[in-house]
This record gives C-alpha cells, structure tokens and sequence, in this order.
C-alpha cells in the first residue's frame, strides 16, 4: 500500500514511450506508442513554443505564448451565432412573389449560394485535415478548433437559406462542379489544400516549410480575404435595399467571423516568417504577389459571372477597382510590395463592415454586434 510519507520519485521514460495504444491490438500493447504526446518529462517553457516545428507538447495549453491567438478564440466564442436565429420569413416572401426580385438579382443570390455552400467546407477541410496537423502551438491549435467550428455553422447557414427559399439543391451545392466562374476559383485552391492534408507531407526542411507558408498565404490571404468579398459586397447591398434581409444578415455574421479568420491568418504567417526568416526569400515573395495577381483575376470572373449586367447599382468593373484594393491590403498585411498603384475603395459603405484594420473595431460597430435572437439594424 502507498505510504504518502514515503518519498515519490518521477520516472525518467518519456510519457510518449508510457502510454500503451488502445483498440483491436491491444493485446500487444507493449510493441506500440501514442505519437501525440511529447517525448520530454520537462515543463513547458515559453521559449519552447513555436508556430510549427515545435518540439514542446502540443497538450499543454499554458503558458501562453501567443496571446493574441488565445484572445480570437475568446473572441470568437463570444460571438457564438446559429443560423435558424435568423428569421427568414421576410426573404421567403420576396423570393414567391414574382415581382419582387429580378432575374439579375435572383441569378446574384443563385451564384452566391453555389460559391460559398462549398467554400467553406473547403476551407473546414483544409483546417482539420491539414493546417491543425502541421501547427504546434496550442493556444493556435485552440483557435483553429474554434475556426473549423465556424465554417461548418458557415455551411449550416447556406443550407438554411437554400431551403428556406425551396431551391433545388442539387443544382446549387453543385455549381462548384458546374460553373466555370466558381470551378476556376475552387481548382485554383485545392493544390494548396492537397499539400496540408496530404499525410505523407511534412515540415521541417526548409523546402516544406515553405509549401506551408505558401498554401497558409493562400488559404488565409487569397481565399477568405479575397474570394469572399465579391460575394459579401453583393448580397449585403441586396440588405442594405431591405431585399434579403434575413440571408444578409447571416452574411454579416459569417463576414465576422472571416474577418476574424484572415486576421488570425495573418499574424500566424507573421509569427511564422519571424521564426524562420530564411523562408521570406525575395523569390518567394515575388511568387506570392503572382498568386494575388491570379486570384483578383479569378474573382473578377466571377463577378462577370455573377452580374453580367449593372445591379443594385453595381458593376462588375467597379470590382476591378475594389479586389484591386483588397489585394493591396493583403500585401502591406503580410509584408509583401503591393501589386496595384493607387487603387482606391468603390465602395465606401463597406469599410465600416470589411474595410477595418482590427477585427475589436470591426465588434464595436453597431450593425455588427451580435445578441442570441437579435437582429441587425440596416440604417
């Protein structure tokens, strides 16, 4: 029996080498480790803890070493929605009535469910499959459990207008597939995602920790900052006409929480190049700024694509303009030369919704904030 007088002493095996695999093998136990736990008995110092390539475990959360990683996650479980909160009586209505809506506004909405219904659970893949593998950090590894979260209440919400309106889902949750404007973007995305959720890929040389920046660059900075606002832009002036309320609502609310993904995006990458300098190559930065280039050229497609005639007092070459601008922005985030001289904002109306630097600004806008069962205010 243990004499809690006597005095206990630790053992020097790695935990990783003391925990027996469980399942159908069993039985052999002793033949097999766990390779998620860490092979050192030591305490966690801060000065352990890096972005990838970590060597301190990845299942102790403290201490802290990125605090802002930490705060999004606050952040977004404070801004916690779900989309049957939104009542969609209004749009189900307008959408019957034949009058209510044109042909271009309704092609709008269409082109906008089959882009996005698939979208994110590309972007949920991505992270469970791939990102959350490769980062060691917790307190982001924490966040991005958060995020994943995120995009599946993301795809709920398409789902949710999708019935709501009746429309035939079949054709629009396979438009990625169907549509070239929207196919384009998506077989542009997925060499990057294949490289993360790859399981035979992993970092550590310096070739491979670049292919992470390169599809981290990609995933955060082209696909949720720049592939999603052509469609924000255009659904919330469908809102800010009172069409569509309930569906721009939600789309307030996912256009939240992306910003608050390519902001956690962002400093990751930051975080990222500061720990490994010799990755930030002038070659590679020239090589991101080719991949904004594509991605302003894809998105301007699709929005062709989506309103081939003016609409809601919008054009697609007014979005030339704009994705020319938000590329710019991306750039001067993450330190690369910005591609496009004097490119200015066509739409003012958006900066207080999209257009901030920090995403605590973007909360204390009114529109914004959000309360289980409330509803936003489109003055």
């Amino acid at each position: 029996m243990l004499n809690f007088d006597d005095e206990v002493t630790t053992t020097a095996t790695p935990v990783a080498a003391r925990m027996p695999a469980m399942g159908a093998g069993a039985s052999n136990v002793a033949d097999h480790t766990y390779t998620i736990a860490s092979t050192s008995t030591g305490r966690i110092r801060v000065e352990d803890k890096r972005i990838i390539n970590s060597n301190a475990d990845v299942n102790q959360l403290v201490p802290f070493k990125y605090k802002w990683a930490w705060e999004k996650y606050l952040a977004g479980c404070a801004n916690h929605w779900m989309p049957q909160e939104v009542n969609m009586s209004a749009d189900i209505a307008l959408w019957k009535n034949p009058n209510g809506m044109t042909d271009d506004e309704r092609r709008l909405v269409i082109r906008n469910l089959g882009f996005f219904s698939t979208a994110d659970s590309l972007a949920a893949n991505n992270i469970a499959l791939g990102t959350y593998r490769h980062i060691t950090n917790p307190e982001c590894r924490q966040y991005l459990l958060r995020q994943a979260f995120e995009e599946a209440i993301h795809t709920h919400a398409y789902q949710y207008i999708v019935e709501s309106l009746g429309l035939d889902e079949g054709e629009v949750f396979n438009m990625y597939h169907e549509v070239p404007s929207i196919r384009d973007k998506d077989e542009f995305l997925l060499p990057f995602i294949d490289v993360l959720t790859n399981p035979e890929f992993k970092t550590g040389t310096p070739e491979n920790d670049q292919k992470l920046l390169r599809s981290l660059i990609v995933f955060a900075c082209i696909m949720e900052g720049l592939f999603f606002y052509v469609g924000f832009v255009q659904i919330l002036a469908l809102g800010r006409q009172n069409k569509m309320t309930g569906a721009a609502e939600q789309y307030q609310y996912i256009l939240r929480d992306e910003s608050m993904h390519l902001n956690f995006g962002v400093d990751v990458i930051n975080q990222i190049k500061l720990e490994n300098p010799h990755l930030w190559t002038p070659a590679f930065r020239e090589e991101i700024r080719g991949l904004f280039q594509k991605g302003v050229e894809l998105e301007y497609r699709y929005a062709e694509d989506t309103m081939p005639r003016g609409v809601l007092g919008l054009n697609a070459g007014m979005f030339k303009e704009y994705l020319r601008f938000i590329a710019n922005r991306r750039c001067q985030q993450i330190g690369v030369d910005i591609l496009y001289q004097g490119a200015t904002n066509p739409f003012p109306w958006m900066a207080e919704m999209i257009d901030l630097k920090k995403e605590k600004n973007f909360f204390e806008t009114r529109v914004t904030e959000y309360q289980t069962g409330g509803a936003l205010s489109w003055d």
